[in-house]
Order: C-alpha cells, then sequence, then structure tokens
C-alpha cells in the first residue's frame, strides 16, 4: 500500500483541517460578519486549490469535463457554500464545542443518503458507528 494514496490519510487530515477550521472560524468570525468571514475563506480556498491543481499539474479544459461531471461539481459546490454560510453563522452564534457534534451529524446524513442514492450497503458496524455519532452529538450539545 502506498500511503501517500492512501484514503485513511486523507480522511485523517480531512478531520483534522477540520477541527481547525472549526476553531481558527470562531476566533475569525468574532470581528466580522459571518457571511463576509465566509466569503475570505473562499477565496484562502480557491487561491490553495488553484496552487495545488498547478503545483500537480491536474488542470484540465473545461470544455473536456463531461457535462454529468460538472453538474454534480457545481451541485456539490452550491450544498459546501451553503453549509459554510450555516457553519460560520452558528460558530458566531454559539460555542464551537457544541457547533462543530451538530455539524458532524453530516457523517451520519451522509451514510443514509450513500444508501439511499448510491446503494452502499449498510453494515452493522456503520449502523452502530452512525448511531453512535447521532448519540455522540446528543450528549455534547445537550449536557
Amino acid at each position: 500500500m502506498n500511503l501517500r494514496e492512501h484514503w485513511m490519510i486523507y480522511a485523517l487530515g480531512s478531520a483534522f483541517f477540520a477541527a481547525l477550521t472549526a476553531l481558527f472560524g470562531k476566533i475569525g468570525v468574532a470581528g466580522v460578519p459571518s457571511n463576509l468571514a465566509t466569503l475570505i475563506r473562499t477565496v484562502v480556498i480557491l487561491g490553495v486549490a488553484t496552487a495545488l491543481v498547478a503545483w500537480r499539474g491536474e488542470w484540465r479544459a473545461p470544455a473536456t469535463i463531461e457535462p454529468k461531471t460538472w453538474l454534480f461539481l457545481v451541485l456539490s459546490g452550491i450544498a459546501t457554500g451553503l453549509s459554510w454560510l450555516c457553519y460560520y453563522r452558528a460558530l458566531q452564534l454559539g460555542p464551537v464545542g457544541k457547533v462543530a457534534p451538530i455539524d458532524k451529524l453530516s457523517v451520519a446524513i451522509a451514510i443514509v443518503l450513500g444508501i439511499v442514492f448510491l446503494g452502499e450497503s449498510l453494515s452493522w458496524s456503520v449502523a452502530i458507528g452512525g448511531g453512535l455519532i447521532v448519540l455522540g452529538s446528543i450528549v455534547l450539545v445537550l449536557f
């Protein structure tokens, strides 16, 4: 197994950077409206992603990308934008220790959506893990 290409390394990186996002975002939204904070974050992400694509030589002419791919990437971008707008507003209004666990309910929701729309199977471990995420979020938010 090539560790540089193993999905779990990237998933752990995602979790780590998402945690930093919550921490830095909570501090950052203290001084500006949440929508402006989201715009600033988006511009930074655009720059980072552009640099990464250029560095790795992954640029493709837009016309070479399939219409179905465009459609779902645009829908994903809209969902991401709406998620970020809601997340930053929630961070502005609430404590990071309660906002982040509610945000992580996206894991359980993604499991259900994967089953319903992608035909993914539900194993006992996924069902129990998803249930524990929901339970953990409830405990962290209510108690």
